[in-house]
């Protein structure tokens, strides 16, 4: 067995203070719902997640159950209940990973197919939510999941019980799990529904503190280097923290929750605006954990505090736009407003003793003070620790410039030094060529109409246009030639039938050969991406049909995260063009890259052109099956560089011909009109759409207009 990376070694003075309390609350209480860890990659997400399994008190199941069934209250329809011995075994908590390319017949189970086809006999094969119960179903990159197994968790989460109704298969049984999702942000957001099943979530981020970066180093060296040896090292401290963990566990049901408690939960809760019950639920469920955790019989203001914080963050947003956090000083104005105890809470009944390593409990720290610079964002950004490929040690303080939730309006701003757009760059590179003038800022986003590719395609899995995919419904199905997909069973044994007495078929079961095997096919919907090339130069109305442009971009990146599509920008002025938006579905990262938008400078659509034709390609070879359209906003003028206008078109007769399908949105206002976009359509082989002033729900609606052939 390969030894995993301590829980104790990840956690130290300072580091990863919220994460690690999120997961050990709910270790004690996993009625709490699970955690859900943003943060970006190398911060030891998955590390840590995976340390607290080992942590985990043991289950005790009824003997040869696959569901394990609890022998003190068994499941009446437990599908092995015919099967169940008297007696109980006890086995460690599992930790089950659901990989995001998993197949819905791996999550749910199905039919035994080897069992059907060998004996005839219909036998249901558990999957991963059956391996789950009970224990811990861990999700990484849990916002990269398919819809379809979503809505799997989903009802999982949400009933307690997994059914299956396929296959000639009709079962049902216990699902309880708590659920731990980790994710990157910058790769795309998540679900409403699933974020909001998640009852705590927390930001992390790696240490900017030297010290702190080179004990991480240190560590994960060590443990590289000999992890018998160090895991050995770090035994007592794991110990001390299970033998909490069980402690607190046992104490949860003598806790107190008074009415006071209670009446102060709902006054947070009332104050943020949370939507729904839940908040309340899962705040009340995490101070009643934290209170178990310290040893205390009642609920005090700090154990609600320390829930909310974890609690509601999430549950605040209205849409993708807004930044998960809260405002800790009005967190503090209410509970201060409440009658709770006017004592401070005691320390632990059981003494102080504190776990070994670094002398430290994560859930012990102290409240970190809000920075000046954060109000209205909360703390929700939890310190963390991380090495390039996991565990952490230590952390500093988390850089304000980083957080992954600012809004558009309060986004670091235009120096590029942290990624943002702001200042114009070499084309590919984002170098940055010096200040300039900024449009204004953008409307708020509208709902657009439903742009679907005409035909069936073959892309990417989402929720626009109709396409042959992995996920969906069934609607026929195609001789094995070496593919890959779901087994059409019925069809199988369809084409397998009418040779069973030719094979020399004499008992029960089912003669196939390699021939008979069907692959089904199925229809759902895919993704797109849409790339918006947008002359940025100091044209006529540059600044206004920016500021449209911006608007237009961010309500299609809105529509995009709802049905999974890519939206990307590429801007060009001065001499050079700028991948302002690489191709992405993350709400957080397209609000702070579209804060301020630089306009003036000549024209070089040849240089947009090349940028957007060389980012499509890059996305082709990540994503072969995603078909793009190019959305080239421009007045058709080009007057940087030498011959500009010819060789602009030469670039636009290039993107034609390697398939890319475009639309070209002519912004050309005045009196008199050059009509230079329509030359540029034509080379592009693009359909032209005047638009006057480029009002953005024009430019939205053109975009959803436009079929790509």
């Amino acid at each position: 067995m390969v030894p995993t990376f301590p829980f104790s070694a990840v956690v130290s003075p300072g580091d990863a203070a919220d994460m690690a309390q999120a997961l050990l609350l709910c270790a004690v209480s996993p009625e709490i719902g699970g955690v859900l860890v943003r943060g970006e990659k190398g911060t030891a997400k998955s590390t840590t997640v995976r340390a607290l399994a080992a942590l985990l008190p043991p289950v005790t199941v009824v003997p040869d159950c696959r569901f394990s069934c609890d022998p003190a209250a068994p499941d009446p329809a437990c599908p092995d209940a015919a099967a169940h011995r008297p007696g109980a075994v006890e086995r460690p908590a599992r930790l089950v990973e659901l990989p995001v390319g998993a197949t819905e017949d791996r999550v749910i189970g199905s039919l035994h197919l080897q069992r059907a086809l060998a004996a005839g006999v219909t036998e249901y094969e558990p999957g991963l939510l059956a391996a789950a119960h009970r224990g811990l179903l861990y999700v990484d990159e849990v916002n990269l999941l398919h819809d379809h197994l979503v809505d799997l968790l989903l009802d999982a989460a949400a009933m307690g019980r997994s059914t299956v109704e396929r296959d000639g298969v009709s079962v049902a049984h216990a699902a309880r799990f708590v659920l731990v999702g980790t994710m990157n942000p910058e790769e795309g957001e998540l679900r409403p529904q699933l974020l909001d099943r998640f009852g705590l979530t927390v930001e992390v981020a790696a240490p900017r503190d030297a010290g702190a970066r080179a004990e991480v180093v240190r560590r994960r060296l060590a443990f590289d280097a000999d992890p018998d040896a160090f895991t050995a090292a770090w035994g007592p401290a794991d110990r001390e923290l299970a033998a909490r963990i069980a402690a607190a566990r046992a104490a949860l049901p003598a806790v107190e929750l008074p009415d006071a408690a209670l009446a102060a939960i709902a006054a947070v809760c009332t104050a943020f605006d949370v939507d729904g019950m839940r908040a309340d639920i899962v705040t009340a469920r995490a101070a009643v954990a934290h209170a178990a955790w310290h040893g205390r019989e009642r609920v005090g203001r700090e154990d609600i505090r320390a829930a909310a914080r974890l609690a509601l963050p999430h549950r605040r947003r209205r849409n993708p736009f807004d930044a998960p956090g809260l405002d800790e000083e009005l967190l503090d104005r209410i509970l201060d407003g409440q009658d709770l105890d006017p004592e401070p809470p005691q320390g632990r009944a059981r003494g102080d003793e504190q776990p070994a390593g670094d002398g430290a409990d994560p859930a012990d720290q102290p409240e970190q003070a809000e920075r000046p610079d954060d109000a209205g964002a909360g703390d929700a950004a939890a310190r963390s620790a991380g090495s390039a490929d996991g565990p952490a040690a230590g952390t500093g303080p988390q850089d304000p410039a980083e957080d992954p939730g600012r809004p558009a309006d309060t986004a670091a701003g235009t120096d590029g030094t942290d990624g943002t757009a702001g200042t114009g760059g070499t084309a590919g590179q984002g170098r940055p060529v010096g200040p300039g003038p900024q449009a204004g800022t953008a409307g708020d986003p509208f709902r657009t109409r439903l742009f679907a590719v005409r035909g069936v395609g073959a892309g990417e899995a989402g929720r626009r246009s109709r396409a042959v995919t992995s996920t969906g419904r069934t609607v026929g199905a195609e001789p094995f030639g070496g593919g890959t997909g779901p087994v059409h069973l019925t069809a199988t044994v369809r084409a397998a039938a009418p040779h069973q007495l030719a094979r020399g078929r004499t008992g029960p079961g089912l003669v196939l050969a390699g021939r008979d095997v069907r692959l089904a096919v199925r229809e759902g919907r895919e993704s797109n991406l849409v790339l918006f090339c947008v002359d940025a130069s100091g044209s006529m109305g540059a600044r206004a049909r920016m500021d449209q442009v911006r608007t237009a971009v961010l309500s299609l990146l809105l529509d995009a995260y709802q049905r999974r599509d890519k939206v990307g920008l590429v801007t060009f002025r001065g001499s050079e063009a700028t991948l302002v938006l690489p191709p992405t579905g993350s709400v957080d990262v397209a609000a702070r890259r579209l804060a301020e938008l630089p306009v003036g400078g000549r024209t070089p659509l040849a240089e947009g052109l090349l940028l957007a034709g060389e980012t499509v390609r890059r996305e082709r070879i990540r994503d072969p099956r995603r078909r793009p359209l190019l959305v080239v906003v421009t007045d058709g003028r080009a007057t940087a560089g030498q011959d500009a206008v010819a060789r602009s078109l030469r670039v636009a007769g290039h993107l034609a011909r390697s398939g890319v399908s475009s639309l070209v949105l002519d912004c050309e206002t005045g009196r008199f009109r050059m009509g230079l976009a329509r030359g540029l359509s034509r080379a592009l082989q693009a359909e032209l759409v005047p638009l006057a002033g480029v009002r953005a729900d024009e430019v939205a609606g053109a975009v959803r207009a436009r079929e790509v052939a």
